[in-house]
């Protein structure tokens, strides 16, 4: 049976059956300190503090039998799959696929492209390793849904405004239904963060929901 959700812009009922949960991009490079993101000078400290509450709504999800869906932004080490036009933006030494804290900035099998160890993948939950900012372009994402029956998506992870924003835009196009947890989400940018929830929202939700780890997890409970 449908199970109510609290959201913004109003309540949506979920089928838990036909439901995912999303964690997008949740890897050491860009949460944990003397990756990636704090060489660029970013406070990693706003990303991990949505580790918690995303590892409270990933234990209840496999409780309740909840497909739960990793992914991971990386290029392959020759970087063949990277446009050029992404690797020549930001600064020079810090660029795809260069030397950086925790091995090659970016690369599949490099220690800064894992996910953090509070959030591990299981076995049996897939892994999508994408190449760019959404989790449908160049990967098998959308038909890993399909054969699962699945239409609805709650989505996790960082960062708000780009990769969970993109996912979310790119999964509604294909018609699945999003709730985005606030809590579970984070940016390096607070503003960016909140206008990125806002987009989501906005207009009686043209793109999805925005909840948060609370009234899932009762839902989840239920």
């Amino acid at each position: 049976m449908p199970v109510g959700v609290e959201a913004e812009p109003h309540a949506v009922e979920i089928d838990l059956a036909g439901s995912a949960l999303i964690i997008i991009d949740m890897q050491r490079d860009f949460l944990e300190p003397g990756g990636f993101g704090e060489t660029l000078g970013n406070d990693v400290s706003r990303l991990a503090a949505a580790i918690a509450p995303c590892r409270s709504v990933l234990d209840a999800a496999r409780r309740a039998g909840l497909l739960v869906i990793h992914t991971r932004e990386g290029h392959r080490p020759d970087l063949s799959d990277a446009p050029k036009a992404k690797i020549e933006r930001g600064h020079p030494s810090a660029r795809i696929g260069a030397p950086g804290p925790m091995g090659r900035i970016l690369i599949r099998g490099e220690p800064g492209h894992d996910i953090v160890a509070e959030l591990a993948p299981v076995a049996g939950e897939p892994v999508i390793d994408k190449p760019g900012k959404g989790a449908f372009y160049q990967t098998d994402l959308d038909l890993v849904l399909k054969n699962r029956g699945i239409g609805t998506l709650l989505v996790c992870g960082v960062t708000t405004e780009v990769c969970v924003n993109t996912t979310v835009r790119e999964a509604n196009d294909r018609g699945y239904r999003c709730v985005v947890l606030s809590d579970c989400c984070g940016s390096y940018f607070p503003e960016f963060h909140e206008a990125g929830l806002a987009m989501i929202k906005a207009q009686g939700g043209i793109f999805g929901w925005v909840s948060s780890a609370a009234p899932v997890l009762k839902a989840l409970a239920a």
